[in-house]
């Protein structure tokens, strides 16, 4: 598929060479055995007149996508900042002189401090559930939902009433 650019056998050939994408097609100056490549000729490629340029849409997915692991990480991070917040405020309280009030709060921000850390893996599942269905992977948001629903009916039998 190439023809001589030049009148004589020594000169480069030019070949239409497909890159990656399908949708665009380059000319590249390839040189002969005859005739190595000059270092005066540019080698990069020559878009040609009428050939469109690569969808967007891969990128856009990708920017999707990321912003999905940033919301998850940001629920992730938040859940283990708060709870670390409220151990450390406990510990700050023991220094305070002991009292009712002193013990209930201490006692409050370690129970919550650890239910922090039990729900944050909940809530991760839940925002994962949720950026899955609004890009349309059902299988992946009903797993999500099945899980989240199990963990209620485990979570509503073992509460006494």
């Amino acid at each position: 598929m190439s023809e001589p650019e030049a009148a004589g056998p020594e000169g480069p050939a030019v070949s239409a060479a497909v890159m990656a994408d399908a949708h665009v097609t380059h000319n590249v100056v390839v040189p002969t055995v005859e005739q190595p490549l000059a270092p005066e000729v540019d080698a990069e490629p020559i878009t040609q007149p009428g050939a469109e340029a690569p969808p967007m849409g891969r990128a856009r997915r990708r920017d999707r996508t990321v912003a999905g692991d940033r919301w998850i990480a940001r629920v992730l991070r938040g859940g283990a900042v708060v709870s670390g917040g409220m151990f450390v405020v406990s510990l700050g309280l023991e220094a305070l002189p002991q009292s009712e009030n002193v013990h209930v709060a201490i006692d409050l921000l370690r129970k919550g401090a650890a239910s922090m850390l039990l729900v944050t893996p909940v809530a991760r599942l839940a925002v994962a559930g949720t950026l899955l269905g609004l890009k349309g992977e059902w299988r992946y948001t009903l797993i999500a939902a099945g899980v989240l629903g199990l963990l209620a009916i485990a979570v509503s039998t073992g509460i006494p009433t």
